[in-house]
């Protein structure tokens, strides 16, 4: 669905298809790119693993903290690669885990053995060998907003229709707009929960942290 099939759907579904209109092409507009990035967070749409600007950062002996991509939001897997092209994968760790596991780990001189995710650097712990390069695959925020009547989210076509219920719950809870409807709004984003699932918050966003509980569960679709 392109940017402006989904302004006139929404027009539809919202029953603001006659000037003047109460909400404009712009405000619809961020309403759908902030419903993309709000799926692709609580639903983890976009796995990248192949992008380098996204998936790879040269280390540097003597500095131990790196930004991340802006796009990157939660991490997947970590390892290292040096310049043989050995390949090893380190841990995804909390500071709270290795204050208590590894009370010496800021002055560990081991090969780099574990990371801990900030909310924009990844922090190595341990030694860095000269060449050494970090190989990252997480979850990203779609790579741009949708701007021109042609453009189209970046996330699967079968999850764009789901899109416009977030879009039609931010119109409808502005409490100055003469469109405001609580309770439209809540239905919407019920039904945009029930497809993408609920937001997490940013402890959770690392969740794939080595040292949490990870337990497999079976689910009947």
């Amino acid at each position: 669905m392109t940017l402006k099939e989904f302004i006139v759907r929404f027009r539809s579904e919202a029953k603001d298809d006659r000037k003047p209109y109460l909400w404009s092409d712009e405000l619809i507009r961020s309403f759908l790119n902030e419903a993309e990035q709000r799926a692709c967070i609580c639903g983890r749409l976009l796995l990248e693993e192949e992008d380098p600007a996204v998936c790879s950062i040269s280390l540097s002996v003597g500095s131990q903290t790196y930004a991340l991509h802006e796009k990157l939001y939660e991490i997947a897997s970590l390892n290292i690669a040096n310049l043989a092209g050995e390949v090893r994968p380190i841990s995804l760790r909390s500071r709270e885990w290795l204050n208590a596991n590894d009370p010496q780990w800021r002055e560990n001189t081991d090969l780099a053995y574990a990371a801990i995710q900030g909310e924009t650097t990844i922090r190595i712990v341990g030694e860095i060998v000269a060449g050494d390069d970090l190989r990252i695959e997480g979850y990203r925020l779609p790579m741009g907003d949708m701007k021109n009547d042609g453009d189209r989210p970046e996330i699967h076509e079968a999850n764009h229709v789901n899109l416009l219920d977030w879009a039609l719950h931010k119109a409808f809870s502005m409490p100055d707009s003469d469109g405001f409807d609580p309770g439209r709004s809540a239905a919407h984003e019920d039904k945009f929960t029930r497809r993408f699932g609920p937001l997490p918050d940013s402890d959770m966003r690392r969740s794939t942290r080595a040292d949490e509980v990870q337990r497999n569960e079976s689910y009947i679709l």
